[in-house]
């Protein structure tokens, strides 16, 4: 009885021992996180915002660390974190990828948020942009959060039109309003029969149908939508364009030169190339800015986003900190400001972008852009469409490229042509 009495003392002091040593460990949480720019921009710390989080995100969690792996390119994220959840290594806390999210939220390597955010009473998702926070969801229940979000807007060659006389177009302008302008500056400037001034650059039919109410594909990404009047309008306007430009291409030098009156920027950009010094290096020879997309005649001054989305592990350890850590990088005011100043893009929560130091902030850190109102870029976010997210939806866009951009140039009967691209997009997400 006293061997065993001792035995079972030893076995208790062990425990107790074994079960403070866990208590007070030190808790180590993972983040996944790319080197460089979401939006495929110049930038001089891609960590700074993650840093500041976590400095202010262990502040509030005495005894917990938070560690990530630095250097890892863009182009091979994607990659590495598929490898990290096949060895069961994956980061607690991780950038999802928009064109992964829908595998990962399908194969339950997502934790539903859900669980988490429905008990505290400290979060509130309508502070987002309602665009932005659906881009985390999958089948209507919320898998990420959007950490921030760039619109894309039209560049203006304020320049060029100041010499031909043309008013810079309100933000209300239309499809019409924009061919207007394109006929009346593309022309031959030096006298050698060749067309060397032009309206726009880099205008795609996705941009227009995105402007003229079309969405690309259904929900279910099984079926396109690219047979209807919208599309033959946006086709009709395509052509238009192409005919203006007498079937010459616009180079990007062309543009570069200050030879463009328009191009669609994303906000990234636009905060790149506003300041110097990568300003000099690219568009010193012009003044510019940007203002809202021409809206078409079935559609509104809509804009494409993209956001950048964080989730959480399902397999994490620590799913209560992984939460935590989580809106401490995605939803706490001070450091989705840092949005503002430590990166290129533009915070996913509507109140801190329409806050009072909101200008200030992106004026001080985008110099020579006191023209752009950050309260109409939040017009722009709110009336924004996000990408479709699934499987093959870039394959599908490939090949819809292929096919349109014949039509454009052949200039074929619009509506068979459309239902045959529709045949055979459809073919191809149903294989």
């Amino acid at each position: 009885m006293k061997r065993g009495f001792a035995l079972y003392v030893v076995f208790l002091l062990l425990f107790t021992v074994a079960l403070s040593w866990y208590l007070t460990k030190p808790k180590v949480l993972y983040v996944g996180l790319f080197a460089g720019s979401n939006w495929d921009v110049p930038e001089g710390d891609s960590y700074a915002m993650l840093e500041a989080a976590i400095e202010r995100f262990e502040k509030e969690h005495p005894g917990v660390k938070v560690k990530y792996v630095s250097g890892i390119r863009k182009d091979d994220y994607s990659e590495w974190l598929a490898e990290q959840f096949l060895k069961g290594t994956e980061p607690d806390v991780f950038v999802v990828p928009g064109a992964d999210f829908d595998l990962y939220a399908a194969s339950g390597a997502l934790y539903p948020l859900a669980r988490s955010a429905s008990v505290d009473a400290s979060f509130d998702a309508s502070v987002y942009y309602k665009s932005a926070l659906d881009y985390g969801k999958w089948q209507g229940q919320s898998y990420a959060l959007p950490v921030g979000a760039v619109p894309t807007l039209m560049f203006v060659n304020k320049s060029l039109l100041a010499r031909e006389g043309i008013a810079i177009p309100a933000n209300n302008w239309t499809w019409h309003d924009f061919m207007q302008i394109c006929r009346a500056v593309t022309r031959d400037t030096d006298g050698d029969g060749r067309i060397d001034q032009f309206g726009v650059y880099d205008y795609t039919w996705r941009i227009a149908a995105l402007t003229n109410g079309i969405k690309f594909f259904s929900a279910d990404g099984r079926t396109a939508n690219l047979a209807d009047k919208k599309m033959e309008e946006v086709l009709r306007f395509m052509q238009e364009i192409h005919e203006v430009n007498q079937g010459q291409e616009v180079q990007a030098k062309d543009f570069d030169m200050g030879k463009v009156a328009f191009r669609p920027f994303t906000f990234a950009e636009y905060r790149t190339y506003k300041p110097y010094p990568w300003r000099i290096k690219k568009y010193s020879s012009f003044e510019w800015d940007c203002i809202k997309l021409p809206a078409g005649p079935s559609g509104r001054n809509s804009s494409l986003i993209q956001p950048m989305l964080m989730g959480i592990s399902a397999r994490s350890h620590e799913q209560r900190l992984a939460w935590e850590l989580l809106k401490t990088i995605c939803y706490d005011p001070a450091v989705q400001e840092l949005m503002l100043t430590k990166t290129q893009g533009l915070p996913a929560r509507r109140d801190v972008v329409e806050s009072p130091q909101a200008q200030a902030l992106f004026n001080e850190a985008t110099p020579g852009s006191e023209e752009m109102n950050l309260k109409t870029v939040s017009e722009v976010m709110d009336d924004s469409i996000t990408p479709s997210k699934f499987a093959r939806c870039l394959e599908a866009l490939h090949l819809a490229d292929n096919k349109l951009q014949h039509i454009i140039r052949e200039k074929d009967s619009l509506s068979s042509a459309l239902s045959q691209v529709q045949k055979e997009i459809n073919a191809y997400l149903q294989q």
